[in-house]
């Protein structure tokens, strides 16, 4: 199992230890290291200002929204880093939800999800692959446009410039089973919103399929600390705000997974809380359990023993969000 380091996206600024900790993880070995977007921050701007500052260690995003660019466009960003970093991206790719979609992107979000999705990958695999100009008939990304508002000039086209990588790796952010499915049979690795080393029976079904070579790259927040309640602190608050705050009542597909992991009752109360505007209650609200048991929280000698849990299953890289080079470093010795 390799390791990742997951450092986001910004909160109300850059923040300065981002740069510090991804050279900290090359230096200790980490096999790559990945940016995130929500409506803020964007994910390629970021790793590029990391990629001119190492030298070996993969770049990820972790993931883009597909509704901030085209798929040419996502591919245009992801061949020109690979060119400048010498091969070493890892394109992560996600179609958010509706709230951000229609809220902050302006744009419908999709009738079908999975159409669309498999839609993008492919336009992004034409464009890398440079066999011939990109042409889809899709519903959701036709190329050319032929739309009745277009001028019917449209032409097929690929790109001017040479991808480094035909095959650079493509891996997707599902959260549904049928998502999760599709993704073993469109993309080289799945990037999982929540893991639970002692859950993998909720994803099996749904990985049955998954090819050999397959990634399955969970994040986890991991801090070396005395106090697990603490350090169990922002993984609730995360999970707070993304069950809570980035869906709707109706429509929140992360408050389902977490149904689907053993927790309903406790995410319908989260969500609910979340949306009446009791945010800390809703924080709280977040079991203990749950947040420990998808995390890395804890002295050496208990991160140590639940780290086998990870390594034991079909994980193949743990990204792991770390607030600091020790926690970095103790990982990086444990999982050596």
């Amino acid at each position: 199992m390799r390791l990742g380091l997951a450092l986001g996206y910004w909160g109300r600024g850059p923040d300065p230890r981002h740069l510090e900790l991804a050279r900290a993880a090359e230096r200790l070995g980490y096999d790559s290291v990945w940016t995130a977007e929500a409506w803020g921050s964007d994910a390629f701007t970021a790793l590029t200002w990391i990629a001119a500052h190492t030298t070996r260690i993969r770049l990820g995003t972790g993931i883009a929204q597909m509704a901030a660019r085209t798929p040419t466009a996502t591919a245009m960003h992801a061949l020109t880093l690979d060119h400048l970093s010498g091969g070493r991206v890892l394109l992560g790719l996600g179609l958010s939800g509706p709230q951000v979609v229609e809220g902050w992107y302006g744009r419908p979000f999709p009738r079908s999800p999975l159409t669309a999705t498999r839609e993008y990958v492919d336009v992004i695999r034409q464009v890398l692959c440079r066999e011939g100009p990109v042409e889809s008939d899709g519903a959701f990304h036709p190329h050319p446009y032929r739309g009745a508002d277009g001028t019917g000039l449209g032409k097929p086209l690929k790109p001017i410039t040479h991808p480094l990588r035909p095959g650079l790796p493509l891996l997707l952010g599902a959260e549904g089973p049928k998502n999760i499915a599709q993704t073993t049979r469109i993309a080289d690795g799945w990037l999982p919103l929540y893991w639970s080393p002692g859950r993998t029976d909720v994803y099996q079904a749904s990985l049955s399929e998954a090819p050999d070579g397959f990634l399955i790259a969970p994040m986890a927040r991991a801090v070396v600390c005395d106090d697990i309640a603490e350090g169990l602190l922002p993984v609730k608050a995360m999970l707070g705000f993304y069950i809570g705050g980035m869906g709707h009542a109706a429509r929140n597909f992360h408050a389902d997974l977490m149904a689907r992991m053993g927790f309903e009752e406790e995410a319908r109360r989260v969500q609910q809380l979340f949306l009446e505007g009791r945010r800390q209650e809703a924080v709280q609200a977040v079991p203990d359990a749950f947040a420990d048991e998808i995390s890395l929280v804890g002295p050496r000698e208990r991160i140590a023993e639940r780290l086998e849990l990870w390594r034991s299953g079909p994980v193949t890289d743990l990204l792991v969000t770390a607030p600091d080079p020790d926690t970095l470093r103790v990982l990086a010795e444990l999982n050596s």
